[in-house]
């Protein structure tokens, strides 16, 4: 593929595959939507690598082997003049000299992905929090460095909303992971409170740990609110969304009581709508 092409392909990437990143994008500088959309197919194929797998060992041993030649596709898109074969990569190595993005924070997602074939239990916060690093915090790392120059600050407060989006997620879709045979409740925790991670119902021990975990995300949120007013003016409306977004998935949490078991919080149309008429409110000035 030429760089127009597979610059197209990660643009349909995007578009088809995530309608809340399609959405933010709208509110982003023109410049902007596309860097934004390419690393986005480098984040959505590598996730469907890591997908693929139907559960057996050899399935996670294959899944692994792709990861691992992802990997040495990034190296080499970022560490060598060779032509990149794949469409990702032939884009994103002109982002990334054109915005000098470092191959870190990629290689950091790689490590979460390969994580998610071999573990699916978390024994204490800490090991939790660690996970998140991996599997969340690089992505506004790479947007920090689209947006400019950023300072170690910005950086601290990027990893505490990234955080907190990625638990936010983890505690609406506790049902969608039990079905999965999936828990990232922290085993410590769930001990806290009386809770059987291996067995999970819904009762007042399990509601007052959802509460627990839903308070200490919304925290995270909250230490990561002055990043919408460090960034550029132009990037303040699309970080604002997620922000606000993960705030409103914590509310629904809370408007059922924290019963996750029962029914997957969900945000409806008009939440949605509302949220981003305040958001766009909040960040004109």
């Amino acid at each position: 593929m030429t760089e127009a092409e597979s610059t197209a392909f990660c643009r349909q990437l995007a578009r088809s595959h995530y309608e809340n990143f399609h959405v933010a994008g709208l509110f982003l500088p023109k410049a902007m939507r596309i860097p934004f959309c390419i690393v986005y197919a480098y984040c959505r194929c590598a996730d469907d690598i890591a997908d693929e797998h139907t559960g057996s060992a050899e399935s996670r041993q294959h899944a692994l082997r792709q990861l691992d030649d992802w990997e040495t596709r990034l190296h080499s898109c970022f560490d060598t003049d060779e032509p990149p074969s794949h469409p990702v990569f032939i884009a994103l190595r002109s982002v990334a000299r054109k915005f000098s993005l470092p191959q870190e924070p990629f290689a950091d997602l790689l490590t979460a992905f390969r994580q998610d074939q071999t573990k699916n239990r978390y024994e204490t916060t800490e090991e939790l929090l660690g996970y998140c690093r991996y599997s969340a915090n690089p992505v506004g790392r790479i947007i920090l460095h689209l947006a400019g120059k950023p300072s170690a600050q910005q950086f601290e407060w990027s990893d505490s909303v990234c955080t907190a989006l990625q638990l936010a997620n983890f505690w609406q879709d506790v049902k969608r992971d039990q079905a999965a045979g999936r828990c990232y409740i922290p085993r410590n925790t769930a001990q806290k409170f009386g809770v059987d991670i291996e067995h999970l119902h819904d009762s007042p021990e399990f509601r007052r740990m959802m509460r627990e975990l839903t308070e200490d995300a919304r925290s995270r949120f909250e230490a990561g609110r002055p990043l919408v007013r460090a960034v550029p003016k132009m990037f303040r409306t699309a970080i604002s969304l997620f922000l606000q977004g993960g705030l409103a998935v914590l509310d629904a949490i809370e408007r059922r009581q924290f019963d996750v078991l029962t029914e997957r919080p969900v945000l409806s149309k008009w939440t949605k709508l509302s949220l981003l008429l305040r958001t766009l409110i909040g960040t004109r000035s």
